[in-house]
């Protein structure tokens, strides 16, 4: 077969450690996100394009992807709201060795302490974080293991989220990169929010950061920064707080982009690109590159001059400058000061 050459998996006890692109481009859309309570529903049975790749495959590891983080230029990463690992994993681990990723981030894996030999890939150290009290939910990141990685625990004493935070060491002469994972179920409460927007903010920001999950705005106009409801609007509050730049350009799941990739540094993030859905999921896989060397996206503030003050006084001119997506504007002022 095929197959025959390539080394059968020896998989680790968790903890231990082309398809189509959507063609629309993103604009302003009120299409509504999944069913409140995204409760799980029966097993997945097909995979990419109809077919369950684990009937007519063996089983394969992913080890090659090794070999990716050992340039330390850029990492690879791959995201995928999954909709249930239940039946999906024997198809990532063959989706990973063929792209040799660095850093694999699913959401809404659906998984218990039922799933905890099943889960690990040779070659990841995993992290994962389970929905607690209810079913559905629950978070992972695989990161490969040549990388030097540290999970962070933010805000502990916090409202508990569905948020996964870690620290990348960056190889010589680069800093280290923050990489979160978070899945905010469409009847998330407010106190919840809150709790995440407070972790969002307690990153450091001397650091990079890329913040990717299906946070379930589907209300939000990205191309006009503007929402319509009031969860939305202080999302975006949080956004331009943080100086966090949104890189996803096409609609994830429908004609919504619910998935998203937001980073605090300009250039951090490339080739970013739909890989189409994982099984049976709703939701576009998205794949980009970590780029190391990276400016920060931060505005520079106005240098004011004050010997300069009487001329601008007299002249009728306020300048006022923003952070984040707005650009500085100049304001016409009919008093003369």
């Amino acid at each position: 077969m095929l197959w025959d050459n390539v080394p059968r998996l020896e998989g680790w006890g968790a903890g231990e450690g082309p398809w189509p692109t959507a063609q629309r481009r993103a604009g302003c859309t009120t299409a509504r996100s999944k069913p409140r309570g995204d409760e799980p529903g029966a097993p997945d049975a097909t995979g990419t394009n109809g077919v369950t790749l684990g009937r007519y495959i063996k089983r394969i590891p992913a080890t090659p992807a090794n070999k990716s983080a050992s340039s330390g230029a850029q990492l690879k990463c791959l995201y995928a709201n999954a909709r249930s690992m239940g039946n999906k994993q024997e198809e990532l681990e063959t989706c990973v060795c063929l792209q040799g990723c660095d850093l694999i981030g699913i959401t809404e894996t659906w998984w218990d302490s039922s799933y905890d030999w099943s889960v690990g890939m040779e070659g990841y150290r995993l992290f994962r974080k389970d929905r607690q009290g209810r079913q559905g939910g629950g978070i992972a990141l695989y990161a490969n293991d040549q990388l030097e990685r540290m999970e962070l625990h933010l805000g502990m004493k916090e409202e508990p989220t569905e948020s996964l935070w870690v620290r990348i060491k960056g190889r010589a002469g680069a800093g280290d990169i923050i990489v979160a994972f978070c899945y905010r179920p469409p009847d998330q409460g407010d106190r919840a929010g809150e709790a995440l927007y407070r972790q969002i903010g307690a990153a450091p920001r001397s650091q990079a950061l890329v913040l990717m999950g299906d946070f379930n705005h589907p209300d939000i106009c990205w191309r006009d920064n503007a929402a319509e409801h009031k969860q939305s609007r202080k999302f975006l509050e949080c956004v331009d707080d943080n100086f966090l730049l949104q890189v996803i350009e096409e609609p994830t799941r429908g004609g919504a982009m619910l998935d998203l990739v937001l980073t605090n540094k300009e250039g951090l993030v490339g080739d970013v690109k739909l890989k189409g859905s994982l099984g049976c999921s709703d939701h576009e896989m998205v794949e980009f590159r970590i780029l190391r060397a990276a400016r920060r996206a931060l505005s520079k503030l106005t240098a004011l001059d004050f010997s300069r003050a009487d001329t601008l006084a007299s002249s009728g001119i306020c300048l006022v400058e923003y952070h984040g997506t707005k650009p500085w504007k100049e304001e016409g002022s009919k008093t003369a000061g």
